[in-house]
């Protein structure tokens, strides 16, 4: 337990924040109800180790060789998050039509961890930080993927059920369209280090 316990705290840390995947979840917990949000949420906690997995297998050294493969990746992350700002900010405030629709399903949020700049963060630091230490590093990858879907899993229920909880206080459609534009601005400003990282990307071009 020892030894497993500073990669549970990192992850649940890490899982618990403000970020992208929790902004979705709880914005589509309060438009969309727990049920058509748990494709979301299965999508975030199956989709984060196993990018966990392919980093420690391979992808993570092929990006180190080709390194503009990232600088690839995240405009097209930031862009998907701004699409999905837009749709968040717009969604029908109709209170009676509540829980109709569907919120991005499993396959899109599973995908999205690939292009999702705080998943980078976090699969990086771990690979880098709690490998190395045991004879066999694929059992560590394994392992650490594990305890990413076990303790992650429960704090993105959480942001959905907090979603839930304010749908559910919500009863005026002016109220939910600023609870929405809210998440949607929330989710533009977990943008800005990724907007960052580009810019600077960017600047051997402009020079």
């Amino acid at each position: 337990m020892t030894t497993f316990l500073p990669i549970i705290i990192f992850f649940v840390a890490g899982a618990a924040t403000p970020g992208p995947n929790n902004t979705i979840a709880m914005a589509a917990g309060a438009n969309y109800g727990f049920k058509r949000t748990i494709p979301c949420i299965a999508g975030v906690n199956v989709g984060f180790p196993v990018m966990l997995i392919l980093v420690g297998l391979g992808l993570g050294g092929a990006l180190t060789q080709w390194p503009w493969a990232l600088d690839v990746l995240r405009p097209i992350g930031v862009l998907y998050l701004l699409w999905l700002a837009w749709h968040i900010a717009t969604a029908p405030t109709d209170v009676t039509a509540r829980g109709q629709g569907k919120p991005p399903g499993f396959t899109q949020m599973a995908l999205f961890q690939f292009v999702n700049p705080k998943a980078w963060t976090l699969v990086v630091a771990a690979v880098s930080t709690y490998t190395g230490f045991w004879n066999s590093f694929f059992a560590e990858v394994l392992i650490i993927s594990a305890l990413a879907l076990i303790f992650g899993t429960p704090c993105t229920v959480s942001w959905t059920l907090l979603g839930v909880g304010a749908g559910k206080v919500i009863s005026k459609a002016s109220h939910m369209r600023v609870f929405n534009v809210v998440m949607a601005l929330l989710l533009v400003a977990s943008l800005i280090p990724a907007l960052g990282q580009i810019w600077e990307s960017a600047q051997p071009l402009l020079s």
